[in-house]
């Protein structure tokens, strides 16, 4: 379990750069409460497997390109929240957004709230 806010951070972050499939779902497992629940703009994810498939699914739409920590992570009681960037490396990122997240007592992930700041024009 995460034992800080930053690794927590950090290990979202990792589980929505994982592209293997079965590392990938242990992260989830590892890192998300059963009942946990994902919600941004354009997605809506409760539990596990629909949260895997929203992570397969946005990596599916933005190929090469990775998310990353843009700032520092803050957190209080069983609350976090952190800027993060989308795009490719080593360049500035083209989409960013931020998000607040809740976790049960164990450390687990319940529910992830996510928003957009930044996001190229259609």
């Amino acid at each position: 379990m995460a034992t800080t806010f930053d690794e927590l951070a950090e290990r979202y972050i990792a589980v929505w750069n994982e592209t293997d499939p079965a590392r990938r779902r242990r992260g989830i497992d590892d890192l998300w409460a059963r009942e946990g629940r994902y919600v941004d703009p354009l997605a809506v994810a409760e539990g596990r497997d629909a949260i895997d498939a929203t992570v397969a699914a946005v990596q599916g739409q933005f190929p090469g390109m990775t998310f990353r920590l843009a700032g520092p992570v803050d957190g209080h009681h069983n609350q976090v929240r952190f800027t993060w960037e989308l795009g490719p490396d080593d360049v500035e990122a083209p989409i960013v957004g931020f998000d607040v997240a809740t976790t049960d007592d164990d450390g687990r992930l319940t529910q992830v709230l996510g928003f957009l700041d930044r996001v190229p024009q259609a």
